[in-house]
């Protein structure tokens, strides 16, 4: 038989040989080009970037079933390992907590701005537009009404007076516990990127509780929320060590992280009970 050696040269500059009869050539020849160029295509590239899909989901409660997902919270992706950030974890556990409730009873909150603080999840004010049962009516908050007489007085128009009434509160109840819990946050950051060499990257979690970190290059890294989430009667301190792994890179990892133990859960919180609030 007639045969003929030949030689492609792939896309990576390697070279895929074949030995073949001449009549059947031009179609082996072919077939070969695609599979070189498809080995080619599927090797990523030196500088290649990964994604973490961040999927929070919690208990609530004893009496809830199931786990929802916790929206609108920050989480921390810091590079490096359990153990080679294991200075800075001790130094989360170590730090006093101030709970919200306990934040507010201590500035001198009513009863009133404490329940609507908790019923929204905020940590300041500023979390949603205040509504008229907000400032008037039997359920209005007692420096919510204040602040509006307050501010109408300066504006003369009372629609606009609701919009800016948090001027005229006092700043502890403006925005005291949200600052005060941002200088925490930034201390361990600080800490944390001396250690590491490296940026702390941030995520906030959507209504559903997932978040992205993107860009990410291979190895370990220690995913945190730095401050205890309040749940239910619980504060919950994430630090969970994340390897992102070269075949990671071609698609976005899942991760999935809770206060309770679950079949598809890598990482339970530890959960401490909230404190009591003294005034």
């Amino acid at each position: 038989m007639n045969t003929s050696r030949r030689h492609l040269k792939s896309l990576d500059g390697g070279r895929c040989w074949i030995a073949v009869a001449r009549p059947a050539l031009f179609f082996i020849f072919l077939t070969l080009a695609v599979w070189c160029v498809g080995q080619t295509s599927s090797a990523l590239p030196q500088d290649a970037r990964g994604v973490l899909h961040l999927r929070v989901k919690v208990k609530l409660g004893e009496t809830t079933k199931g786990l929802s997902g916790l929206p609108r919270k920050r989480f921390f992706l810091i590079k490096g390992s359990l153990e080679q950030n294991k200075t800075l974890i001790e130094a989360m556990d170590r730090q006093p907590l101030t709970t919200r409730e306990c934040y507010y009873v201590r500035a001198g909150a009513s009863t009133e701005l404490i329940n609507w603080l908790k019923e929204n999840d905020c940590e300041s004010v500023y979390c949603r537009e205040l509504q008229s049962e907000d400032v008037e009516g039997p359920h209005a908050v007692r420096e919510f009404a204040t602040a509006l007489t307050a501010s109408e007085k300066e504006l003369g128009n009372r629609q606009l007076a609701r919009k800016w009434l948090t001027v005229n509160l006092p700043e502890k109840l403006r925005d005291g516990f949200y600052r005060e819990r941002q200088n925490e946050i930034a201390a361990i950051i600080k800490q944390a990127e001396a250690v590491s060499g490296a940026r702390v990257l941030s995520v906030m979690t959507d209504r559903n509780g997932s978040a992205y970190f993107t860009d990410l290059e291979p190895g370990s890294y220690t995913l945190s929320n730095i401050v205890g989430t309040e749940i239910g009667p619980n504060v919950s301190l994430w630090n969970c060590e994340v390897q992102l792994k070269a075949e990671d890179l071609a698609t976005e990892k899942l991760y999935t992280i809770s206060n309770r133990k679950d079949r598809l859960v890598k990482c339970v919180a530890v959960e401490k009970p909230l404190p009591v609030c003294t005034p």
